[in-house]
């Protein structure tokens, strides 16, 4: 065992946390809009939903995306495991299993707004009535699942290097948060950075309730593929501080209660 693979529970969650707290406070020092629901009720909800998946996944999935990784490395399964293949230099393998997982990210998240079942697992991301940081943590269990069955499957038919699963997974998970979070960045340093990674206001165009908007930047991390195909919106028809946050429904307080979250999919 390496020592990343030792130590690979303290770094992914010195991350997490670590992410998680920095956005939270300069999303206190300098944030970008006035939220309007109860902020209390909606982190309660949307971490309950956090340690919820968790918990799902652990039971499922033991061994996670890393694991299957390093379970094909050890089994020579995949595509990348082939003798031509397997000559590949190390620094180019791990950038472009960084740039394939982005792009298999980008694409299904597409497709779940396309396909009326896959929304239907997905707009509880979008229900929320307000924009944070904690807003990139909420997601409906089956999508979580769904999407690490996806993962998996692509990991072990490619056979990915697992420290560049597991530097992609953190990554995500950090500029997810980053995206998300309700925080005020220069004008110029948006322009600049929106370049390359999706920034919180190229994101937050993604969260408005107009459904031209609701169904564009479907980025998390590079910004590229907006870009390349045509979904990308540079900014919210009625500006950051007037557009409204969510779906025309599910509006109501209750709407955004742990048990009314699990069972949305199942609702009209």
């Amino acid at each position: 065992m390496t020592d990343w693979q030792t130590y690979e529970p303290i770094i992914r969650t010195s991350v997490f946390f670590g992410v998680l707290l920095l956005m939270a406070l300069l999303e206190m020092l300098q944030p970008r809009r006035p939220l309007h629901a109860s902020k209390p009720q909606r982190w309660l909800n949307n971490l309950g939903l956090v340690v919820l998946n968790s918990l799902i996944l652990r039971l499922l999935f033991p061994a996670a995306a890393v694991g299957i990784a390093l379970l094909a490395e050890q089994h020579h399964w995949g595509l990348l495991h082939t003798p031509l293949l397997e000559q590949l230099p190390s620094p180019l393998l791990l950038v472009a299993t960084i740039l394939l997982l982005d792009y298999l990210i980008w694409a299904q998240h597409r497709v779940f707004h396309a396909v009326p079942l896959l929304w239907r697992l997905h707009r509880m991301h979008h229900a929320d009535l307000d924009i944070d940081v904690t807003t990139a943590l909420r997601f409906h269990p089956l999508e979580i699942l769904l999407s690490m069955l996806i993962k998996t499957a692509v990991i072990t038919l490619l056979g990915l290097p697992a420290l560049a699963v597991l530097l992609f997974e953190i990554l995500l998970n950090a500029s997810a948060m980053f995206n998300h979070a309700n925080i005020r960045l220069p004008n110029h340093l948006d322009r600049h950075l929106r370049r390359i990674i999706v920034t919180p206001d190229m994101h937050r165009v993604h969260h408005s309730w107009h459904p031209t908007e609701t169904h564009s930047n479907f980025g998390f991390f590079l910004s590229v593929w907006d870009q390349l195909f045509g979904t990308y919106v540079p900014q919210p028809k009625d500006g950051h501080l007037n557009m409204t946050i969510g779906l025309k429904q599910y509006r109501q307080p209750q709407d955004s209660r742990i048990d009314q979250l699990l069972i949305q999919p199942f609702k009209e």
